[in-house]
């Protein structure tokens, strides 16, 4: 028997509002990257397959020494462009307006010089592809949790020197690691910058670590979030604040932090009044990009109208300029006002 017409995930107007720098990079990129240069890489980085851990410490060391591996094939301006670039053409083929790519230049400062080059790399390139492409791009620097909060606060300052361009400031790695309240001078110093405070939080660790996050580093939106669902008052709370949940289910899933992308509780978070921003994380390891996870949110029983509520919130929480989100939106009203045209058989 024939399902309902439905409208095309790709054409529906979204931001993109997690995605890592070297997380995003295409598969065969990387393989041929690494072929180049004579480096071998882990199996599964060049298998047709997604990277699936348990939410452990070892889960989460398996996942590492994936994206270090890959993260060694960029050794220079010519690879950190290519990822730049990429990432905005995969972008924008699934319907993406607006893409905020976040990056750590500590990564890749050894091979440019220092971590100043390696932003600013970044950054030439975004506004380059900006021009090529027309679509929208922000760059958000991000610190680690597992390195010393004083160069947390050196990233801060980076950001800073950089805001016309930098749209936000991120706080990524293991949870588990490090203390959350001494990355609070690093994220005021970013705030006062006028800098989105975009850390992660509420991924492996539950609402007392969310909390916390919540604290001492003031987000406007949280990278995932979704342990925010294990406690309803919390969850009201980040709801009445409009705090944003860059929400990720086929990396949640893959990380083990649920059995599976349809078991990431949207439809709780929703209803609770969360404004959320659907986001891919890392492609290159879990094996699916943002369209993907506009999929599995349908899958879940989202509808049309209900997908199209979540493109708008993804836009609303980005930084992109007054002008982009006005255009966007109302790309994505005319996609709910648009006859349906897709039919699959069930």
């Amino acid at each position: 028997m024939s399902t309902p017409a439905r409208r095309d995930l790709r054409t529906l107007p979204k931001a993109h509002l997690h995605l890592h720098f070297t997380g995003s990079m295409r598969r065969d990129t990387l393989v041929s990257m690494a072929a180049e240069r004579g480096i071998r890489l882990p199996r599964i980085l060049h298998a047709d397959e997604a990277l699936h851990v348990d939410a452990t410490r070892r889960g989460w060391f398996r996942f590492q020494r994936q994206y270090d591996a890959a993260r060694h094939v960029v050794d220079g301006e010519e690879a950190m462009r290519r990822i730049v670039r990429e990432a905005a053409e995969d972008d924008l083929a699934e319907g993406s307006g607006r893409l905020e790519l976040q990056v750590d230049p500590t990564g890749y400062a050894g091979h440019v010089g220092g971590i100043t080059p390696a932003l600013e790399i970044v950054l030439d390139e975004a506004e380059r592809t900006e021009r090529a492409l027309g679509l929208s791009i922000g760059i958000v620097v991000a610190a680690s949790r597992t390195r010393h909060p004083l160069d947390a606060r050196t990233l801060a300052r980076l950001a800073a020197r950089n805001a016309d361009r930098v749209v936000g400031f991120g706080l990524s790695n293991d949870e588990r690691r490090g203390a959350t309240s001494e990355f609070a001078p690093a994220f005021r110093i970013a705030r006062e910058a006028g800098l989105a405070s975009v850390p992660h939080g509420g991924e492996l660790l539950g609402p007392d670590h969310l909390r916390e996050v919540v604290d001492h580093l003031h987000p406007d939106r949280l990278g995932h979030g979704v342990r925010s669902a294990d406690d309803p008052r919390l969850l009201e709370r980040l709801a009445a604040q409009g705090v944003g949940l860059e929400v990720c289910p086929a990396s949640n899933a893959a990380l083990g932090v649920y059995p599976s992308a349809g078991d990431v509780p949207l439809r709780r978070l929703r209803e609770a009044g969360a404004r959320i921003a659907l986001g891919a994380d890392d492609p290159l390891l879990f094996g699916s990009r943002l369209l993907a996870q506009y999929e599995i949110a349908r899958e879940a029983g989202f509808t049309d109208a209900e997908l199209a509520g979540l493109a708008a919130d993804s836009i609303r929480l980005s930084r992109a300029d007054a002008e982009t989100r006005e255009r966007l939106l109302a790309g994505v009203a005319a996609w709910l006002d648009a006859e349906p045209t897709v039919r699959s058989r069930g």
